[in-house]
C-alpha cells in the first residue's frame, strides 16, 4: 500500500512539473517581450575603416602602430587599468631594442618592491623583468576611485569580449549624447550621475569616463596624426597583441601545414589508385 501511495505521489509531482513546463513554454512562445532602450539603440561594434593590419589570414602586425598603441595605453589608459600578464621585456617584440626596453620600464616608478635594508614595502622604477603594474594597490581602492566600478585588467581584454579589437575601438569612439529618437521613444531613459552614455556598450550607460577626448591628446613621434579615431585604433591593436602575441606567427605557420596536408592528400589518392589498379571490380549478375 505504501509503495502504491509513493508511486501516486511521484506521478502527481511529475504531472505538476510537466504542466508547469507546458504553461511556461506556451507563454514564452506567445508573449511578445517589450523591447528596452538598450535593446533598440545598442549598436554592434565595428572596426576602423579598412580594418586592422592584423586582420585576415594574411594579416601582420604593424609594429609602428603597436608602439603608438603602447604609448596611448601608457599615457591614457594606465591611470586606471593595469596589465598584470604583460612584462616589460615583452615589449621587445614591438621592435624596441634592449636599451629602449630598459628605458621604457624605468619610466614606471610605481612598481611594488621591498627595501633591501628594512624589508618594508616600497615603490621603485620598473625593470624589464617586471610586469606592468596596476595603478591601485587593491580592488577596494580601485572601486573607491571609480564610483564602485573596478576597472578591468587589460592584458586579455580583446579575448574576453566578442570581436574584441572592434569592441575596444567602438567603445573608445562611441561616447555621445542620447539621440533624439531614443528620448522620444523612451522618455524615461536617463544616464545617471557618474555614468556616461555609449551606444556601443550593452546597457548604454558606462562607468568609464571617455578616456580619449580630443585630437592630439597623445603626441606621436612618427608623424602620424593623433586623431581620436587613430589613437583608438592604435590602442585596440596594441591590446590585441597583448592578448594574443603569437597570433600572426600562428597564421604564418598554418600555411605550410595546409600545404603539407594538401600534398599528403594528393599523394594518398594516387597511392590508392596505384594499389587498387590491378583489382578488377566484379560484374553484377
Amino acid at each position: 500500500m505504501i509503495r502504491i501511495i509513493g508511486a501516486l505521489v511521484g506521478l502527481g509531482f511529475a504531472f505538476v512539473v510537466l504542466l508547469s513546463f507546458g504553461f511556461d513554454t506556451y507563454n514564452a512562445a506567445t508573449t511578445k517581450a517589450e523591447k528596452s532602450a538598450e535593446y533598440v539603440f545598442y549598436e554592434e561594434s565595428h572596426g576602423p575603416d579598412g580594418g586592422f593590419a592584423h586582420d585576415g589570414v594574411f594579416g601582420k602586425w604593424d609594429l609602428q602602430q603597436l608602439q603608438r598603441g603602447y604609448q596611448v595605453y601608457k599615457e591614457v589608459c594606465s591611470s586606471c587599468h593595469g596589465m598584470k600578464f604583460v612584462a616589460f621585456r615583452d615589449l621587445a617584440d614591438l621592435g624596441y631594442n634592449e636599451d629602449e626596453v630598459k628605458a621604457l620600464a624605468a619610466e614606471w616608478v610605481t612598481v611594488p618592491g621591498v627595501d633591501a635594508d628594512t624589508g618594508e614595502a616600497i615603490v621603485r622604477p620598473g625593470s624589464p623583468t617586471d610586469y606592468i603594474p596596476s595603478p591601485y594597490p587593491n580592488q577596494i581602492a580601485a572601486a573607491k576611485a571609480n564610483n564602485n566600478a573596478i576597472p578591468p585588467d587589460l592584458s586579455l581584454i580583446t579575448k574576453a569580449r566578442h570581436h574584441g579589437p572592434e569592441y575596444v575601438y567602438s567603445l573608445l569612439t562611441g561616447y555621445s549624447q542620447p539621440s533624439a529618437e531614443l528620448k522620444a521613444e523612451f522618455p524615461d531613459f536617463e544616464t545617471p550621475d557618474g555614468l556616461h552614455f555609449n551606444k556601443y556598450f550593452p546597457n548604454l550607460n558606462l562607468a568609464m569616463a571617455p578616456p580619449i577626448t580630443v585630437d592630439g591628446q597623445v603626441s606621436y613621434t612618427d608623424g602620424t596624426e593623433p586623431t581620436i579615431s587613430q589613437m583608438s585604433e592604435d590602442v585596440a591593436a596594441f591590446l590585441t597583441w597583448t592578448a594574443e602575441p603569437t597570433m600572426v606567427e600562428r597564421k604564418q605557420k598554418g600555411w605550410p601545414v595546409l600545404g603539407f596536408l594538401l600534398f599528403a592528400t594528393i599523394l594518398a589518392f594516387f597511392a590508392k589508385k596505384q594499389i587498387w589498379s590491378a583489382v578488377k571490380p566484379k560484374k553484377a549478375k
